[in-house]
């Protein structure tokens, strides 16, 4: 990981146009080539972001990020303050907690309640990034990145959306896709999932257990 603070402007161009003025931040630079720009405050999240997987172009005080989807971000540094790598190796990923990982147990013995005619491929399929929960193949044949939460956020939309670009990058996978799964799924991880291309799956944590529901049906 490389980490930079730096005077700098900041200008995304994609989707939409976005503009940080000059001041000074940190950039971080991971080993997956996703970049990032922070603030001292804000909590965890940064102030502007490019994905992987990107090019990272460094001219004379400017740094051009670009991806395949024709999205740029333009870093334009007026002054260096500190810049270091680190080598962090490959992370262990997030532990579950007891839901997660019974959650995870039971869809990868029972695949095909995600969708029918799917089988698994792998538990905890390790990446340099970390481990993607199931990987499995669809019926189609398409590949499958699954990330299971308890409580589905944008954070979880996030962590697939990283997966499954560096999983594109293996020629031996073929075409790859996502699917975000929870027992909730919020409204904003919905909308991510979908600007994302990815698909989204609510789960009945009792159903999947063989328990009975408690909700009074008619049939």
């Amino acid at each position: 990981m490389r980490l930079v603070i730096a005077r700098c402007q900041v200008d995304y161009a994609g989707r939409l146009t976005a503009h940080l003025p000059m001041a000074e931040r940190l950039i971080m630079v991971k080993a997956d080539g996703c970049v990032a720009i922070h603030a001292d405050g804000g909590a965890y999240k940064p102030l502007n972001w490019m994905n992987a997987p990107n090019t990272l172009v460094e001219d004379d005080g400017r740094w051009t990020v670009t991806n395949p989807k024709g999205e740029t971000l333009t870093i334009t540094i007026e002054r260096v303050v500190s810049d270091s790598a680190w080598e962090l190796g490959v992370d262990p990923g997030l532990q579950k907690d007891g839901v997660e990982a019974h959650l995870q147990v039971l869809l990868a013995e029972r695949p095909g309640a995600l969708e029918e005619g799917m089988t698994l491929i792998r538990r905890e399929h390790l990446t340099d990034i970390g481990p993607v929960d199931l990987l499995c193949r669809a019926a189609d044949g398409t590949t499958v990145a699954v990330e299971i939460k308890r409580r589905g956020e944008i954070d979880g939309v996030e962590q697939l959306t990283r997966y499954v670009d560096f999983l594109r990058r293996d020629p031996r996978l073929g075409e790859v896709r996502g699917l975000f799964v929870a027992q909730q799924v919020k409204p904003q991880a919905r909308v991510l999932a979908a600007d994302r291309g990815l698909g989204w799956l609510e789960v009945d944590y009792d159903e999947l257990r063989g328990i009975e529901s408690n909700v009074l049906r008619l049939f």
